[in-house]
């Protein structure tokens, strides 16, 4: 949720962070004229009450004709006072529910929509092959590394069996974002993956988007996560932390459930956009002032693992139109996917200032004002299963066959997934 504060102090700020979004800047008016009305309510709830209580405290040494007046006037005040009070109580939820639908505050993100990105840096040159690329179905059909055609039949669409090396693949990428993450400070968590309505409202993913993620049917009133973001956001909920020495960084390791509403007909083949997958999420709660820092620093570990991975990328700024609600600012690292001749985003990394953690009252003990402030939270992909679309790609042979980057030899044991022999050999 958004600071009501900074918006009342800057609102030509809050506007125009609307508009860089394209999203409607009418909302901040709209906001503010309530947040207006329910003041005035509230001072005049709190005048009312303290002549009613003024008016009891004459009550005990009147005298009986005027206790009897005193107490008619006190009854109707409190009448008034019952009203003034709902009064103020309206207002404020409509404020505060219309605040709610307000996006985070960008900080200087680029403005515009989907394609207004800016390119930060690339790293490395795309691959020449001397033979056609196979994409990466088809390598896991030579390879039998990964099976679309059962998964589809287990669990419909969009649904796929990782299998042999193909799994062992997928678990030693997690791992080695599992060690990078530990040995950079992040605590491990292996998260739920069904979270309360709250959490899940909390973290900003109900909002226009929230088609994209799973609720269960009542009477559960749950809903699957897609990203553990969600559940490591909730961790520290109604807390207030000590973060004197340092932002508090957690690993979330989880299985990952999307919808993938409104994506028809978009990347359908393969496992590039899919329902489940599994993620090494990384996530930090810090001082506000502290959040450009962690930013940098969760880029920089998404670059390197990346890179240990041998895939040549190029990170961008995300534009604010095409931010979610939740974030403030946005990179994305996308990695070269030589058969469709495109960058495929593998990573994002978000600060999202204060947005989360006022909706989920964390804040953090500030001993030199002695005040409990609002955190900062933000968040950033380390590892996924997509990542295996571009490693086979990128690492392939002429045969089929894959070779596995020198990083990740030591997590799976072997150097190439090698093709299958053929029926006939």
């Amino acid at each position: 949720m958004i600071d009501l504060k900074w918006v009342r102090a800057y609102p030509n700020l809050a506007k125009q962070s609307q508009i860089d979004r394209q999203e409607d800047p009418a909302i901040i008016d709209q906001v503010l004229d309530l947040d207006t009305q329910y003041h005035q309510a509230q001072t005049k709830f709190e005048e009312t009450r303290a002549e009613q209580k003024a008016l009891g405290q004459q009550i005990a040494s009147a005298s009986a004709d005027q206790k009897s007046q005193l107490l008619q006037k006190t009854k109707a005040l409190a009448e008034t006072v019952g009203q003034l009070k709902l009064q103020s109580e309206n207002l404020q939820a409509q404020r505060d529910a219309l605040a709610y639908e307000i996006p985070n505050i960008i900080e200087a993100a680029p403005a515009g929509g989907e394609t207004d990105f800016q390119v930060v840096s690339t790293y490395g040159e795309p691959r020449s092959f001397d033979f056609e690329p196979k994409d990466h179905l088809d390598l896991a059909e030579i390879t039998d590394t990964i099976d679309v055609r059962r998964g589809a039949k287990v669990g419909g669409s969009r649904f796929y069996f990782m299998k042999g090396l193909g799994a062992r693949l997928e678990f030693a990428l997690l791992n080695m974002a599992i060690d990078q993450a530990t040995q950079n400070g992040f605590t491990l968590l292996n998260t739920p993956t069904l979270v309360l309505p709250e959490i899940m409202a909390g973290t900003g993913f109900l909002g226009k988007h929230a088609a994209e993620v799973y609720k269960l049917a009542d009477p559960d009133d749950s809903y699957l996560i897609g990203t553990s973001e969600v559940a490591i956001a909730g961790y520290h909920k109604d807390e207030i932390l000590d973060l004197s020495n340092g932002p508090l960084c957690y690993a979330g390791f989880s299985t990952c459930y999307r919808r993938e509403a409104g994506s028809h007909g978009k990347d359908t083949r393969g496992i590039i956009r899919v329902h489940q997958f599994n993620k090494v999420e990384m996530f930090a709660f810090c001082k506000p002032d502290d959040s450009f820092e962690v930013h940098k620093k969760m880029l920089a570990m998404e670059e390197a693992m990346i890179q240990k991975c041998e895939l040549p990328y190029r990170v961008i700024d995300i534009a604010a139109g095409d931010l979610g609600s939740s974030a403030a600012r946005k990179f994305d690292c996308e990695a070269w996917l030589p058969t469709q001749n495109r960058y495929l985003e593998l990573t994002s990394t978000s600060n999202c200032t204060t947005f989360q953690a006022r909706r989920l009252s964390i804040r953090y003990k500030d001993v030199e004002t002695n005040t409990n402030p609002v955190c900062a939270t933000l968040n950033g992909t380390l590892a996924t299963t997509r990542w295996i679309v571009s490693i086979f790609e990128n690492h392939q042979n002429a045969d089929g066959s894959i070779n596995v980057p020198a990083a990740l030899q030591p997590y799976i044991g072997v150097k190439e997934l090698g093709a299958r022999p053929s029926i006939n050999s």
